[in-house]
């Protein structure tokens, strides 16, 4: 794989100056909007409300962090100017209202939203959270992996990191199974990796992958069978990846990296793990900012340690060349060829 010029400022930005991704994720709508309204008996939470949540998740926890991710609904109008100068910013693009049907859910972007709108405003990377089985209805899976290759060809467009959630999920006939931004329960670990492994094909065009768990997380138990899945995840990827956290719990998400970084993961991407037990006290404020500002950034650094002593730096990847992730080329041809790039 060889980075173009905007694409690899995009992924060094992200990244900490050890080249590892320490991102903390703030673009969740649901997970926050949902409780609030709630517990105020509306059919809406306010968007104060919840533009306020991710204005103190940013302003308590972006000092550990290496990047942000923020939804343009709440988080970009509200926390915008507090972000600090040197931290990057990924920015979402797919709308949290997707079409379920019995076919699988169907994605769609935040209307009035685009690639080149998350370029203009100064975004890092373009992150976009795809539902997918692999055993869903043909017409579902066409329309997944169209949806998915758009947006890899905005961003070469572009020239702007594309950064790929995928995350399994219920079919209408799972009842039993969980529904909305949760860890599916008593998920299949190789529908994790044949997911993985459809969206590693260069034609999607991803830069960064975040992956959850090919197991649940209350089936992390430290063995060499867990561990070798995690293993077979990052073969398949075939590119920098990162954890999600998928609302897990703090010790589960910690057990979740450290099979994640013996595999070769570059890092997290993670936000209900950290800030969700703060947001239990809503709606006083004041415990929420001491939560954020106490176990939250405590648990932030924490895993943050674990990742400085065993993630592998995103530019040593073995998908780039000898040399690692680096400017090309480095010569007087650059300006000519840029555009066919």
């Amino acid at each position: 794989m060889q980075l173009t010029p905007g694409k690899l400022l995009g992924m060094r930005r992200m990244a900490d100056e050890t080249g590892l991704f320490k991102m903390v994720a703030a673009d969740q709508r649901p997970p926050i909007k949902n409780p609030i309204a709630r517990h105020l008996n509306r059919p809406e939470a306010p968007w104060a409300e919840v533009a306020r949540l991710k204005l103190e998740i940013v302003r308590q926890l972006q000092g550990p962090g290496s990047a942000v991710l923020l939804d343009p609904h709440y988080g970009i109008p509200v926390a915008f100017d507090a972000l600090a100068r040197d931290k990057g910013l990924v920015v979402t693009l797919e709308d949290s209202i997707f079409t379920e049907t019995g076919e699988g859910r169907f994605s769609a972007s935040i209307d009035e939203w685009s690639v080149s709108k998350i370029k203009r405003l100064g975004g890092d990377a373009v992150k976009v959270l795809a539902w997918y089985r692999p055993d869903a209805a043909p017409a579902n899976i066409a329309f997944q992996q169209d949806y998915v290759k758009r947006i890899g060809d905005e961003c070469a467009r572009y020239d702007i990191p594309f950064l790929l959630e995928l995350l399994l999920y219920p079919l209408a006939n799972e009842t039993a199974a969980s529904r909305g931004y949760v860890e599916m329960q008593a998920k299949a670990s190789d529908q994790v990796l044949a997911s993985v492994e459809e969206f590693a094909r260069p034609d999607y065009g991803v830069d960064v992958f975040k992956l959850e768990s090919p197991v649940n997380a209350d089936a992390i138990d430290g063995s060499a069978n867990v561990q070798a899945l995690f293993d077979e995840m990052g073969r398949l990827a075939g590119r920098p990846w990162v954890m999600l956290s998928a609302g897990a719990g703090k010790e589960a998400f910690r057990d979740i990296l450290e099979h994640a970084f013996k595999a070769g993961a570059s890092g997290f991407l993670a936000g209900r793990a950290i800030w969700q037990d703060a947001f239990t006290s809503y709606p006083d404020w004041d415990r929420i900012v001491e939560g954020l500002a106490g176990d939250g950034l405590a648990y932030l650094q924490d895993i943050a340690g674990m990742a400085d002593r065993s993630a592998h730096p995103w530019y040593r990847h073995p998908c780039y060349a000898d040399g690692g992730a680096a400017f090309h080329p480095a010569d007087e041809t650059f300006r000519q060829g840029y555009d066919a790039m």
